[in-house]
């Protein structure tokens, strides 16, 4: 499309063209009456992103005009598949009414005007949001080799910085999972994998001009934000945090058009307070994501007991981030204690909850002024329901601290909850043109302009009797037509009575009929004026009424935003209590020293969905503790597939995750060390987009680990080097292994099916061997899943492939060629090249076994005689004896 508006089109048209031109970028919203409309190359995106038909309107420059549209009441839910689809869209609405327009000529076009940018990191909507989820818009930031990474979330206005290398940008970017992330608008060598890396947190990257992470202007930007002359009252940020924090000022005053949205001071997260957690490790760990996809089957929801969007929301963050600080772990320890020994309180406390709407986010789109009734209703709701919470606290005595400071930041808000409580009705329309939404009896005007609207007749019916008593008329009526409209109307028999003294002062001849004469009063004129105008007056006065509530709330919305967070902090403690109740969990022991000493561990996600299926989990202790006698910071875990290896090193790397978020965890008891890094390889999965195949993935991810994890760090590695051939692989795990004890030093996990690892354990003092344990019974192989010190001799895969469902025929083959295998590798023959000669497959192995197979024995002849009824106990057993010496040779 060109820069300048093409000749010859219309007025309606030259303005959408003029409008285009300042968002190229955007699907425009244009709106027509009661539609959006889009045109040109968007109507033909849209369609096909929407399925909604494709037609034309016109034609430009001799070609037709592809045109599509969605209703303006629905426009929100098209707003939705487009920007998962990856659009965003300018919403261009009528800033004025089409009868102003008109007033300057009929040809003139109605004011219209970009009014939002709607962008994945900027929704506000309550169906555009998950209500359990934050959504971050994030922006990156980069000055002279120093970076930072500031995220907000607009629907609720949190907003945090943190200082941070480029290297921790994808662990950081992993964790808060923005939908959107800003950077700079250039392309050099680091642009590809910086795009990489939001691309690998499920975002969208947006870029940006220099000028929006200009740091200079942006203090000056913050500081017009936030209504402040100095951020010093914030924190010191250095130039980099302050670029990061002044793109996503700018950005948000670009898309929102001026109406920036209620953000919170911004947190200034300083390094090291967190766990580290890279990308890897939260996906292999399902922390708030399953492998498969979706929520269901992670670690969150196995522990998400919240019952408000804005408690889910919080336990999401504090499992994303489990601190490293451990004076603030051990007082949401505390707060969580509290309320698990006092039943009757955590009981009344979620009852209250049940009850509490969702304030931050209605309080949010009340500041961007995109709120509507229902919002002034959820302020409402939940700031009532804070102060019962908060009456309840007030008799408690001996509270933790944190709830204790929760309880206090309750409560405050009673006058502008009776404001709130005497104005709105019970249940309020969504939107405020629906009007219906102001209690009766709130506001005289009103109530007025509702009567004449609704109980205009019963009105006129009283105003009729009225002027009949008056001129004692009992014939006289109050009448209505297009013409005249209200009227009354007496007979000609009365008509020289109501022009004479003294009714003439009150009415006012109108008109005069061959059989009756029409009068009216200036009362009446008034009346009709009003009765006429009733309904839109109604409207006027509950908008009135409406902007007049909101400017109420938003004086406090400090206070407010205060208490949401409150009930979110209570909610968090109150659900991991019930949590702790309901599945058995204790409170961790975490302090500064490098112990990690789990007794009776279980994985939180496993045993739920044992549970269900009416089946137990089995506990199994785990001590890593180099100070403690016997222990060692590694363990070399040996066992066959299907045992329950991965479960052992996946438990207890959650177990360290929940007990440093604060949360109580699924074992007897349980002493943890800070873990400052934590490190996943668990699994395997290939990258065919960017090349990698399973085993390059393996060790990208393994080198991280190498590269990065220091003493305080725990390291879960599973079956390192099984992606290529057997010695190379064992020589990877061999080195790996080596390497983890000698220069990482920390505590770890690490489990193989390399038998000959285990001769390291001699040769390394901090390497402890573990196995699984099984046992065989009748051919068949029993999984225990205990874990016990020791060595697996073997990993039985053969049985496991039976159990797998591989055929009989197969699995015996196998069994066959593993025996002669090992049966070389003890005499030092080429076992493998004889294998070799005994091809094909099947040629004399199958057939003769699937032949005797097909063949009944005596045994089976004897058994199909058997009545087992009709047997006595000493007859059964003689028949045990018969069998036996029935069966062939080779199977007795």
């Amino acid at each position: 499309m060109s820069a300048s508006i093409p000749p010859g089109v219309t007025p309606s048209m030259a303005q959408y063209f003029e409008i285009k031109q300042t968002h190229p970028d955007c699907l425009l919203f244009f709106q027509m009456g009661d539609f959006y409309e889009l045109f040109f190359e968007d109507a033909v995106h849209a369609a096909a992103a929407l399925d909604i038909a494709l037609t034309k309107r016109g034609k430009h420059l001799g070609e037709d005009i592809a045109m599509c549209g969605v209703p303006l009441h629905a426009a929100t839910n098209y707003l939705l598949t487009l920007i998962r689809k990856g659009f965003r869209v300018a919403v261009c609405d009528q800033v004025e009414d089409p009868a102003e327009a008109k007033k300057r000529g009929s040809k003139a076009v109605v004011r219209r005007d970009v009014t939002r940018v709607v962008t994945p990191g900027t929704l506000t909507e309550e169906t555009l949001l998950d209500a359990r989820r934050h959504n971050y818009l994030a922006a990156w930031a980069e000055i002279r080799g120093d970076g930072a990474l500031a995220w907000a979330d607009v629907s609720t206005g949190d907003l945090a910085v943190a200082p941070l290398a480029r290297t921790g940008l994808g662990p950081m970017l992993a964790r808060v999972a923005p939908r959107e992330v800003l950077i700079l608008d250039k392309v050099d060598e680091l642009a590809d994998p910086l795009g990489d890396q939001i691309e690998e947190a499920g975002a969208v990257a947006t870029p940006l001009s220099a000028a929006s992470f200009d740091s200079a202007s942006a203090e000056a930007r913050l500081c017009k934000l936030f209504r402040v002359q100095s951020l010093d009252g914030f924190g010191a940020f250095a130039r980099a945090e302050l670029s990061a924090l002044g793109a996503l000022a700018d950005y948000l005053e670009l898309t929102q058009k001026g109406r920036l949205p209620m953000l919170k001071p911004p947190v200034r997260e300083s390094a090291g307070g967190v766990m580290r957690i890279d990308a890897a490790t939260r996906r292999n760990l399902e922390l708030t994501r399953a492998m498969a996809g979706g929520r269901d089957g992670s670690l969150i929801s196995a522990v998400d007991r919240t019952l408000t969007g804005a408690g889910a929301r919080l336990l999401e963050t504090r499992l994303s981030a489990p601190l490293t600080d451990t004076g603030a772990i051990s007082a949401r320890h505390d707060m969580v204690q509290h309320l698990v020994e006092d039943r009757e309180l955590r009981d009344q406390i979620r009852a209250d909850l049940k009850a509490v709407p969702e304030i931050e986010r209605a309080l949010s789109r009340l500041v961007l002024d995109r709120g509507g009734p229902r919002d002034l209703a959820a302020v409402r709701s939940g700031l009532a329901g804070a102060a019962g919470l908060a009456q309840v606290l007030s008799e408690i005595a001996g509270l933790p601290d944190l709830l204790s400071e929760a309880a206090h930041d309750l409560s405050g808000h009673d006058d502008l909850v009776d404001l709130l409580d005497t104005a709105l009705v019970a249940e309020p329309p969504l939107l405020a043109r629906d009007g219906g939404f102001i209690a009766n009896g709130y506001d005289a005007d009103l109530d007025e302009a509702r009567t004449l609207r609704d109980e205009g007749r019963s009105v006129i019916a009283g105003m009729q009797a009225d002027y009949a008593q008056t001129a004692d008329i009992q014939a006289l009526k109050i009448k209505h037509n297009n013409v005249l409209g209200y009227f009354i109307e007496v007979t000609a028999l009365h008509a020289q009575k109501m022009m004479s003294a003294p009714l003439n002062e009150t009415f006012i001849h109108r008109q005069t009929l061959a059989n009756a004469v029409r009068f009216t009063t200036v009362a009446l004129s008034e009346l009709e004026t009003k009765i006429v105008n009733a309904g839109a007056r109604a409207l006027e006065i509950e908008k009135r009424i409406f902007g007049e509530l909101r400017a109420a709330i938003l004086e406090r919305q400090a206070q407010v935003s205060q208490t949401a967070r409150a009930l979110a902090a209570i909610d968090v403690s109150a659900a991991n209590a019930e949590l702790a109740v309901e599945d058995r969990w204790v409170r961790p022991w975490v302090d500064p020293s490098r112990a990690f000493q789990i007794t009776g561990g279980r994985h939180p996600v496993v045993e739920q969905a044992l549970k269900r299926q009416g089946q137990s989990f089995v506990a199994n202790d785990c001590d890593l503790s180099s100070e403690q006698a016997g222990a060692a910071p590694i363990w070399l875990l040996t066992g066959p597939n299907m045992a329950g290896k991965s479960t052992f090193l996946r438990q207890n790397a959650l177990i360290a995750i929940l007990a440093q978020a604060g949360f109580f965890v699924p074992a007897e008891t349980a002493h943890i060390g800070i873990v400052d890094q934590l490190f996943s390889r668990v699994g395997a999965a290939d990258d065919l987009a960017r090349g990698r195949s399973t085993f390059m993935v393996e060790m990208v991810e393994t080198a991280a680990i190498l590269n990065q994890a220091g003493r305080g760090a725990l390291v879960i590695l599973d079956e390192i080097g099984r992606g290529t051939a057997t010695w190379d692989g064992l020589s990877i795990a061999w080195a790996t292994l080596e390497h983890l004890h000698q220069a990482n030093q920390c505590r770890g996990l690490f489990a193989t099916h390399y038998h000959e690892l285990t001769g390291l354990c001699e040769q390394l003092e901090q390497l402890r061997p573990a196995t699984v344990a099984v046992r065989e019974w009748d051919g068949e192989v029993i999984f225990l899943h205990e874990v016990r010190p020791g060595a697996a001799d073997r990993s039985y895969g053969v049985q496991v492939a039976r159990l797998a469902g591989l055929p009989q025929a197969v699995v015996d083959r196998a069994r066959d060629v593993l025996e002669r295998l090992e049966a070389g590798a003890r005499e030092g023959s080429g076992a493998t090249a004889a294998l070799a000669q005994d091809l094909p497959l099947f040629s004399a192995h199958v057939p003769q076994q699937m032949s005797a197979a097909s063949k009944p024995s005596q045994a089976d002849d004897r058994l199909r005689q058997v009545r087992p009824d009709e047997l006595t106990p000493r007859q059964a057993l003689d028949l045990v004896y018969e069998l036996v010496s029935l069966l062939p040779d080779d199977r007795t």
